[in-house]
């Protein structure tokens, strides 16, 4: 599998949904995305979850975590996970975009008052399509351990750029002014 493939099995997955905006929708696209990794085995799913991972740590950055912080009014370290999830949902483009300007999520179009831009299920769906394939959600890990190669660098211990103070929100309006204008109009 090569990152081609991997948003190929995505947008595939998207294209069975439509709108792919709110937490259900991304949802139900990781539920067609289990559903295309189980029927291609669970070496597909072990791939995918690599390719899935190195994702996660490209798109680990302070200012993204802004970003979601402002479309889900607060963002933990695994709401942060989640988020990232309904951002591999929303399809290559999207993520490619937020990834380089996270302010470009203001042109996403989600509704303001659904602070539910989560979607944990994308976080699980390799190890979900594995187990299925398998019987053995325990298998997955190892699995994935086997396949790691031993030049993988780490995951980073911190967000990459620079980290800034969230709730001040001269900062946000600086930084994402788009977003900003969005989930905190000035009154």
């Amino acid at each position: 599998m090569n990152r081609e493939d991997f948003w190929e099995i995505v947008e595939r997955s998207r294209a069975e949904v439509g709108d792919t905006r709110d937490a259900a929708s991304a949802a139900a696209v990781a539920r067609h995305v289990v559903a295309r990794l189980t029927a291609l085995g669970p070496s597909t799913a072990v791939e995918f979850q690599h390719f899935y991972e190195a994702l996660n740590e490209e798109s680990y950055r302070w200012d993204l975590w802004a970003a979601a912080y402002l479309m889900r009014s607060g963002c933990s370290d695994d709401g942060f996970d989640y988020f990232r999830g309904w951002l591999v949902a929303q399809g290559r483009v999207v993520w490619e975009q937020a990834v380089a300007d996270p302010d470009s999520l203001a042109a996403v179009g989600v509704d303001p008052d659904d602070d539910m831009v989560d979607c944990e299920a994308m976080v699980a769906a390799a190890g979900d399509a594995h187990a299925t394939s398998t019987g053995d959600r325990e298998a997955f890990w190892a699995a994935l351990e086997q396949t790691e190669g031993d030049d993988e660098p780490a995951a980073p211990a911190d967000p990459a750029g620079e980290d800034f103070d969230f709730d001040d929100d001269e900062q946000m309006r600086a930084r994402l002014p788009r977003l900003a204008a969005v989930y905190r109009p000035v009154q």
